[in-house]
């Protein structure tokens, strides 16, 4: 019998290591199924001969603003490794043009951030493959998988313009590309499998659940208790914020600052009465679901997105009944009248607009997709507030197409659970939004509004771990007298040295509005000197408000003398050391 070679001969330690890791946390169970499948593929690479593994280098390239393309890409490396193939992982922020002439093969897992953008860590890259200087890839094989909302319109733009700009230079499918709405698990774990096949010629494997982890969809919600309920705007302010306090006692939750909060709501009573008076439905018939059969009424309760318009949704209802101006909608080819014409609309509109006669209850639950967890930033440290975790939420409503409307989950929260009840929630990890390890490193948080949130977090954790480094807050909303959130605590700080500065930007307080871009112009000269010194920049808040700081923040440093193309660079070079994060929606 053929004696087995001694570890350490068979492995490096970055390979041993890298198994270790992998290793941790499994079950026995686990284990024996990971054992027997990587049994199964050394017996596979000895009936055809293969000793080492198989004989190619791919490039697993992931663009990321929430981490789920990194969370992709990584459980995407793993399972390449296992295979045998060698993977190098890598984020778009540090791709360069030398390496792309180099790859052979290019697996790329990118985001849509917000209606089309790419991500930060993407733009570089983006910019590059869709400019007039694109390199040759004639060389290159590649596979997209993008990842996005179907509810904007331009669903899974950058992952489109990313796969046309590369077979645009020379590069050739190794698979077509796949586009994922919110619940994207089982799609991509489908890419992932296929991809890894075509690179290794083998037949498609499963993914093991244990390496692709827990997508927001697959997380257990933990119904925490709502303990407390403060209204932070004023009397008479055009908006409603509050403030909630939930208690994590038993739920075995951790966070640190910076990360985010999912909530899984119920949609609004009044709308699914009026979804199923429409179709004339029985709230008991039973329809069939991920989660099983259950009955009609709790499927558009708690599982169904009954609300925002996709693209998916009105070409499925379309084929439900004889719609031939919905059709004629859908075939538009502008995608900005397309935007216009679904602007202000929800379901309950498209079903008035374009009744179905007695259609089937499972058939419409058919055209929906799964109600998606609602995500906030938060806004406590566990070290200030033990055992809780505080949110801020601005309840939306507003009218529209003659009808009053209502944000899912913020009027969830603010008027459909009592202190005392049940939460659903789930914690997600921002990697990409959190604290310098140095506490002696100097901080600038950019937020308006809710932005706030994440640096009443930060600021409690840096008082209660005693950090040395500067603190500057910028916040802006729209009146001092009702809309200055946590107005005290920031005095607090502010008067006992643990917030350096703050600037504030009320923007209908005087005739001419005023926004924190303005508050950071007037503060170039010592914005430019903290950058200097080693800062590092955090904004939070709306899309809009996160373009203009960055426009704003380019502004400054030409200000030192620097072209606007030096001054982009200094901002890559930035977020490139860790040094420039945003959390923005």
């Amino acid at each position: 019998m053929e004696s087995l070679q001694p570890l350490d001969t068979l492995l490096n330690s970055s390979k041993r290591e890298e198994l270790q890791r992998f290793a941790e946390g499994l079950s026995r169970d686990q284990l024996l199924w990971v054992g027997g499948y990587l049994t199964g593929i050394g017996n596979a690479a000895n009936a055809q001969g293969i000793s080492d593994g198989v004989d190619e280098h791919v490039t697993i390239l992931f663009g990321t603003e929430t981490g789920n393309a990194k969370r992709l890409a990584e459980a995407l490396a793993t399972k390449a490794r296992i295979s045998g193939v060698q993977a190098n992982l890598q984020d778009m922020l540090t791709y360069s043009r030398a390496r792309m002439r180099q790859d052979r093969i290019l697996l790329v897992i990118v985001s849509t951030h917000g209606d089309g953008d790419p991500p930060d860590t993407a733009r570089a890259l983006h910019t590059l493959l869709t400019g007039s200087q694109v390199p040759d890839l004639r060389h290159l094989r590649f596979s997209v998988l993008a990842l996005g909302d179907a509810s904007y319109p331009r669903f899974c733009q950058v992952g489109k313009e990313f796969d046309t700009a590369l077979a645009a230079a020379g590069a050739r499918r190794l698979l077509p590309r796949v586009d994922c709405d919110v619940d994207y698990e089982e799609r991509a774990t489908h890419w992932m499998e296929q991809a890894l096949a075509a690179v290794t010629a083998r037949p498609p494997t499963p993914l093991p659940t244990s390496i692709l982890g827990k997508g927001r969809f697959g997380q257990t919600s933990f119904p925490a208790t709502l303990v407390e309920k403060i209204k932070l705007s004023g009397h008479g302010s055009s908006r409603e914020v509050w403030h909630l306090e939930i208690d994590l006692n038993g739920s075995g939750l951790h966070y640190v600052p910076g990360d985010i909060v999912s909530v899984n709501p119920t949609n609004p009573p009044q709308l699914v009465e009026a979804l199923l008076d429409r179709f004339k439905l029985d709230h008991r018939t039973p329809v069939q679901t991920r989660h099983g059969e259950i009955p009609l009424m709790e499927a558009l309760a708690a599982h169904y997105e009954i609300t925002k318009l996709t693209r998916p949704f009105l070409e499925r209802y379309a084929s439900l009944g004889n719609a031939k101006e919905l059709r004629s909608v859908l075939a538009e080819q502008d995608i900005n009248r397309f935007i216009s014409w679904i602007d202000g609309r929800e379901i309950i509109d498209i079903v008035d607009q374009y009744p179905v006669d007695a259609p089937d209850a499972q058939a419409f639950v058919d055209c929906l997709r799964p109600l998606p967890p609602r995500r906030y930033s938060i806004a406590s440290s566990l070290m200030a507030a033990p055992g809780e975790v505080h949110l801020v939420v601005a309840a939306v409503r507003y009218a529209s197409q003659g009808r009053e409307r209502m944000g899912v989950a913020s009027t969830f929260l603010a008027d459909r659970v009592a202190v005392g009840r049940p939460v659903p929630i789930s914690i997600e990890p921002n990697a990409e939004f959190r604290l310098p390890a140095d506490p002696e490193q100097a901080v600038i948080m950019i937020g308006a509004g809710t932005g706030v949130a994440p640096f009443r977090a930060f600021l409690q954790e840096r008082e209660a771990l005693g950090a040395t480094g500067g603190n500057w807050l910028f916040f802006g909303d729209r009146h001092f007298s009702t809309d200055f959130l946590y107005q005290r605590e920031w005095l607090r700080w502010l008067k006992d040295g643990h917030l350096t500065r703050m600037d504030v930007a009320f923007s209908r307080d005087q005739e001419h509005k005023v926004y924190v871009q303005d508050r950071l112009r007037a503060r170039a000269g010592d914005m430019y000197a903290w950058l200097e010194e080693g800062a590092a920049v955090y904004v939070c808040g709306a899309e809009a408000m996160g373009r203009s700081v960055q426009r704003t923040l380019v502004e400054i440093i030409q200000l030192s003398g620097r072209t606007s193309e030096q001054a982009e660079e200094y901002i890559l070079e930035l977020k490139q050391a860790g040094r420039y994060h945003r959390d923005v929606y």
